[in-house]
């Protein structure tokens, strides 16, 4: 017990960033186990089974240790081989290990080799949320200012760019307006497309324990979820109606006269405007739900959640079932014209709250890993492409090597046969990793890195905080910003960081507007509460107080309509047929199960995807497993569960298993505007194996 050392760090998983504490062998410089102190901000002393159990990955004898080039890479480029012969050791009949100066050297050759051959723009930076707002900084300022290419993109891609692009066009931030605690101040919320006992469990324990006390819930959602038990109002919708729903909410408060005129006169543009388009809209009227069979009950429904939303102090939270489809950004608009009419904004227990995926992906946006925002949101001096346009690049021979940051690319992005292809065609891929996922074994050269629970770091959850990551345990590994250094100083760079804190440090001047008073001191200090961004000389735990973050600092208003489409138009056309395909994530697992997958005691939670089907639909599956089928590809058999918690004629699966192959039913349909993928809703052809 006397090797036994308490070290406080930040949970590695979802958008949550629950504050974690590890009892860690000192002697053996191992994790013994997770868990949370009582006067946890975050957590509350609370831990999902992620963050409590799924530590394993850390210590498993799957990471990788030793950088790795493929061999048929040094087939083709003999010039490499000759140069790092002498450090290469063989590892099977597909790759040799080296040491982290040959691998970076190679790279280094073949980039440059890339550039010269075909343009500056010829390479690409995709990832980086999984790891530090040092590293994601790092990252783009390589792309950026050594390589001079303007492509790099993070995984908001698949998530959350739509709640940044429709919170930025309506309120000029696209962040989390309030903090989580803000839940206990609040009368009623609204849930929409976001299972959160799932994907954000320490999010729900509030929502829970508050809707239990004051009955205060709306959820809404596609299938019947855990979140619906407790909740005032149970509203199951049919495929892609968020954007009708929500613009039915803002019709009953328009039309019952709910809106706050003082709070929209001072601090609002355009409500004249939008009101007269939505009164004039006959998909905004609720009543037009009498028109879809089995869904009549909304019409009442969203009349009695419009009244409490709009006449009490109100919060909406929402996920990926708002963002993940092809009006995912004009959804978000809509949920901010929400706060907007009714005054649920810029006060405590009233706010927009996105629900974020991974760890870090707020903070790698803030860092500017995207291709039309620099560091702080400021424009760069040259846009590049999103990583759909990235991918059609490659596949017409323009964008030839890819540099990667813990971003599974070929598992977690749609359309992945298509993906495979542009791969296919690329001439060098390195990848940073823990272990050899699927980009990863597609890749040249792989190096392996530090996880979040070896590093020094900032991550940035989903209300905008900073923690500043602790290491738990001692590791040999380089992070990723020290190999993007290595990658720098031999391309004929100047970087020389000798610490995250040196990184840091420039991004407090860089990113000034957010960050300017964040410094690791004063992290250090705040270790439990963490502070919210923007950070000066006080965090600002509530937006929006005083104005918006626009240019005229009002809110604005920009009425998009309902189009007709998918499920509600089969409904209503008497005609449907087949079955409506929705994707999420269970709670044993995160993301690609790279980490989770490690832990026995996550992994036989849920060691394959299960697909959902409902009981009345048994008839037309008549073996255990099934392969779903679209134009764009095919999933592997899947093993069937029937329930009475998704509706007939929709069916639900996970995506967590890359062998699955769940994301090639997905083509490039996506948001219109930021290019997010419609993972929440498509039409599949059912073959019974």
């Amino acid at each position: 017990m006397e090797n036994l050392e308490t070290i406080d760090s930040v949970c590695t998983y979802c958008g949550v960033g629950c504050d974690i504490a590890a009892n860690v062998d000192v002697k053996e410089n191992k994790i013994k186990n997770i868990f949370a102190h009582p006067d946890g901000v975050v957590s509350q002393g609370n831990l999902c089974i992620k963050g409590k159990y799924g530590y394993d990955f850390v210590s498993s004898p799957d990471r990788l240790k030793t950088p790795r080039i493929k061999k048929s890479f040094l087939d083709k480029n003999p010039q490499i081989k000759e140069l790092i012969k002498d450090k290469l050791v063989e590892f099977d009949d597909v790759w040799y290990e080296c040491d982290i100066d040959s691998a970076t050297t190679a790279a280094a050759f073949k980039i440059k080799d890339v550039q010269e051959r075909y343009g500056r723009k010829s390479i690409c930076s995709i990832g980086g949320a999984r790891t530090s707002c040092e590293s994601s900084y790092l990252f783009q300022k390589f792309t950026r200012h050594t390589l001079n290419s303007p492509h790099v993109d993070n995984c908001a891609r698949i998530c959350h760019s739509p709640s940044l692009s429709g919170m930025k066009k309506t309120i000029g931030e696209g962040a989390a307006t309030n903090p989580y605690n803000d839940i206990y101040n609040t009368e009623f919320m609204i849930v929409i497309g976001s299972n959160t006992t799932e994907a954000h469990p320490i999010i729900a324990n509030r929502l829970i324990d508050v809707s239990r006390e004051h009955d205060n819930l709306a959820v809404f959602d596609v299938r019947e979820i855990k979140m619906h038990r407790f909740a005032k109002y149970k509203a199951i919708i049919p495929h892609e109606a968020n954007l009708l729903v929500l613009n039915m909410l803002a019709y009953v408060i328009i039309d019952e006269e709910l809106y706050d005129e003082h709070f929209i006169e001072d601090r609002t543009a355009g409500f004249a405007e939008f009101k007269q388009s939505i009164l004039n809209d006959p998909y905004a009227n609720p009543d037009y739900f009498n028109s879809i069979e089995g869904y009549e009950y909304l019409s009442k429904m969203i009349r009695k959640v419009a009244r409490e939303y709009a006449l009490k102090k109100s919060m909406i939270f929402w996920g990926l079932g708002i963002t993940e489809h092809l009006d995912g950004s004009k959804a978000v608009m809509a949920i901010v014209h929400l706060a907007l009419m009714t005054g649920n904004i810029g006060k405590s227990g009233a706010g927009l709250m996105p629900l974020r995926g991974q760890n870090n992906v707020q903070g790698t946006c803030d860092m500017g890993m995207l291709p039309y925002f620099a560091p702080d949101y400021q424009e760069p001096k040259e846009i590049g492409l999103m990583t759909p346009q990235l991918v059609d690049e490659m596949i017409e021979g323009r964008v030839k090597a890819v540099l990667n940051i813990g971003e599974d690319l070929t598992h977690v992005h749609p359309n992945i046969n298509k993906v495979d292809k542009a791969i296919v065609n690329l001439e060098f891929i390195m990848v940073q990793e823990l272990f050899m996922t699927d980009v990863a074994q597609k890749a040249d050269i792989v190096i392996g890195v530090k996880s979040a629970y070896e590093k020094t770091g900032v991550y940035v959850n989903a209300m905008r905080r900073l923690h500043l990551s602790q290491p738990l345990v001692k590791s040999d590994l380089p992070d990723d910003w020290e190999v993007l250094q290595m990658l720098d100083n031999k391309l004929g760079g100047s970087y020389d960081y000798k610490s995250s804190k040196d990184v840091w440090s420039e991004v407090q001047r860089v990113a000034y507007r957010r960050f300017s008073g964040a410094d690791y001191h004063r992290l250090e200090k705040h270790c439990k509460r963490g502070l919210q961004w923007p950070v000066h000389t006080e965090d600002t735990p509530i937006l929006h107080q005083l104005d918006f973050r626009t240019d005229d600092g009002l809110g604005h208003f920009s009425y998009n309509q309902y189009q007709l489409r998918g499920m509600i138009e089969e409904i209503v056309s008497k005609n449907l047929t087949g079955y409506h395909l929705t994707t999420g994530r269970t709670l044993a697992h995160y993301n690609n199960a790279a980490q989770t997958k490690q832990s026995e005691r996550l992994n036989k939670r849920y060691d394959e995807d299960i697909l959902l089907v409902c009981e009345d639909d048994a008839a037309d599956f008549t073996s255990e497993r099934v392969i779903l089928k679209t134009e764009y590809g095919e999933t592997s058999p899947l093993t069937i569960k029937f329930t009475e918690k998704v509706k007939p004629k929709t069916l639900f699966c996970t995506f967590h298993h890359a062998s699955s192959k769940i994301n090639a039913l997905f083509g490039d349909k996506c948001d219109d505007i930021i290019m997010t993928a419609a993972f929440k809703s498509i039409k599949v052809e059912v073959i019974n194996c």
